[in-house]
């Protein structure tokens, strides 16, 4: 296996939900990852190592989608949000199948950064360390955002019960 079959393999999924976070749409995240990657690909010998190859490759994916949003000029909206069941710890919903998509479609609803650093945190498993990188900001600013954005989809959960 080559080492781009390797990147390949080894971050798509991450990279995938990501996206899906961000966007809430399946083929919107196939589109954007697969553009993902042939960029990482192309310009693989700009990468300097400097952080994780995995945030390099969500930062590509994060101006691909801007980008998508910008030449598309239209952002996917939510028509309504969707009832919950029971009031389980926020992280392990996001693994439960049913409760996933309501967890998609509420994150999906939330403004900039709390969306991105939410989805970051969850679905990337980035650090708050790597997160602040990404933004140009402090630890303690991706912490409180991520805390914040929990805290935002647990009040509309609850909204719905």
């Amino acid at each position: 296996m080559t080492e781009l079959e390797n990147l390949y393999n080894s971050y798509f999924k991450d990279v995938y939900l990501f996206i899906y976070g961000l966007s809430g749409n399946k083929h919107i995240a196939e589109d954007i990852t697969s553009e993902t990657f042939i960029k990482a690909i192309n310009s693989i010998g700009n990468f300097k190592g400097t952080c994780d190859i995995r945030v390099w490759l969500y930062q590509i994916a994060k101006n691909s989608y801007y980008s998508y949003l910008r030449k598309n000029k239209k952002l996917v909206s939510m028509d309504s949000l969707p009832e919950q069941k029971d009031d389980l710890d926020i992280e392990k919903k996001i693994s439960e199948s049913d409760e996933s998509m309501r967890i998609h479609e509420i994150l999906h609803s939330l403004n900039e950064p709390y969306k991105e650093v939410f989805t970051l945190r969850v679905f990337g498993e980035l650090s708050f360390k790597q997160i602040a990188s990404l933004f140009g900001k402090s630890e303690n600013w991706a912490c409180v955002t991520y805390h914040r954005a929990r805290n935002k989809i647990k009040l509309r959960l609850e909204g719905y019960k």
